[in-house]
């Protein structure tokens, strides 16, 4: 993109997610949603489709650009940006990196657009952190495949339209896995109840079910037996982007403690006049200026195809644990009050817990990056 239409397009998020987004937080945290007008100005602003190619209706931001992005939509409730993150990343990146070109003229622009809303069906019940061990399986009928099984904890599952599916169609191991696109109308295809999780409120998950689904063999992404290759690719990509709204909303937790230091009182003096805040306060700065400067690092050398490995994981490690640290210390900076409901630090203490855990816990981090070092 061009670089001042790109400025442009960081402005307009900037000043509408602080303008816009941040006074509705407390609305998302009790309705468990995000309003409709926010979602329709999302639409409007091109954010659906920021990561997905100008060919296809996106706005094709490269990974450096999208970093950047990420930053400022970090700096709301994560909810917010995950209502189109997945269709942007390890959704819309499944057919941006294996599609054919009738799967991405038929489903990019709508992904794009926000008219449909994509999810990525990997995880199950005793496949998480090792996906290359899941059991759904394809079985192939003729012209068409017969999908059977569960996954569970499928971001955005009650509101997607459609679902990138990973199922086993050869023996075990990574090499049997197959990618499959299906409908949310797909008879047998059943979503359960949004689950109740600790934060996140208004970002859903729920477990997706598939009993004989009917696909054609014209649905398959991908040759048969790339599916587990795919996830990786897609799931590389994402981390990055996880990393990069770890920054932001470490910064707007940052900026929450600042504030609060500069006005509570406490003996007469604001509690920002203690050294021992300042210290607290000194950490998360020296921190998060390391998250932000790996993050920009890690998606320049993915950009030039020098490392599209070993950088996400290591952002999404680090900038993952950071904003767990940074919000800790900004409880601490409240004392009492940042362990009230209603504090935005509070909230901000339960949603940042998911970030060490999802699209590859930071113990699968660890491996990814010293296996990589050790090979």
């Amino acid at each position: 993109m061009d670089p001042q239409d790109f400025a442009d397009v960081l402005a307009a998020v900037r000043a509408f997610v602080r303008e816009q987004v941040i006074p509705r937080e407390e609305e998302i945290e009790e309705t468990d949603a995000i309003p409709d007008d926010l979602r329709r100005a999302a639409r409007d602003m091109g954010l659906f489709g920021y990561a997905l190619p100008q060919e296809y209706g996106g706005l094709g931001l490269s990974l450096s650009e999208e970093v950047r992005l990420a930053f400022e939509l970090g700096y709301a409730s994560p909810a917010f940006r995950s209502m189109f993150g997945t269709s942007n990343g390890i959704a819309g990146q499944v057919l941006v990196n294996a599609g054919s070109e009738e799967q991405k003229r038929e489903w990019l622009p709508r992904l794009a657009s926000g008219e449909v809303v994509g999810a990525f069906a990997l995880t199950e019940a005793e496949a998480g952190s090792d996906p290359s061990t899941l059991t759904t399986r394809a079985v192939k009928d003729g012209d068409e495949y017969v999908i059977d099984g569960a996954k569970r904890f499928i971001t955005n599952a009650p509101e997607a339209d459609v679902f990138m599916v990973f199922a086993r169609t050869g023996g075990p191991g990574s090499r049997g896995i197959s990618t499959f696109l299906v409908s949310k109308d797909a008879p047998g295809l059943k979503v359960g109840p949004p689950d109740a999780k600790m934060g996140h409120r208004g970002a859903h998950t729920a477990e997706v079910f598939f009993d004989g689904v009917r696909v054609p063999a014209s649905a398959m992404v991908g040759p048969e037996g790339t599916g587990f290759r795919t996830a990786m690719a897609s799931l590389a990509h994402g981390r990055l982007s996880i990393a990069a709204v770890c920054v932001g909303l470490a910064q707007r937790i940052l900026d929450e403690a600042v504030a609060y230091a500069k006005e509570r009182t406490q003996g007469g003096r604001k509690i920002g006049e203690y050294q021992l805040v300042q210290a607290l306060i000194a950490d998360s700065q020296a921190e998060l200026y390391a998250g932000r400067s790996m993050v920009l690092e890690a998606a320049r050398a993915y950009d030039a195809g020098e490392d599209t490995k070993l950088g996400p994981s290591c952002a999404k490690y680090f900038c993952s644990e950071m904003v767990g640290r940074v919000a800790d210390r900004a409880v601490q900076v409240f004392g009492g009050m940042g362990y009230m409901r209603g504090v935005p630090v509070e909230r901000f203490y339960r949603d940042v817990r998911l970030f060490r855990i999802y699209e590859g816990t930071s113990q699968i981090q660890q491996l990814v990056i010293g296996r990589h070092l050790l090979r």
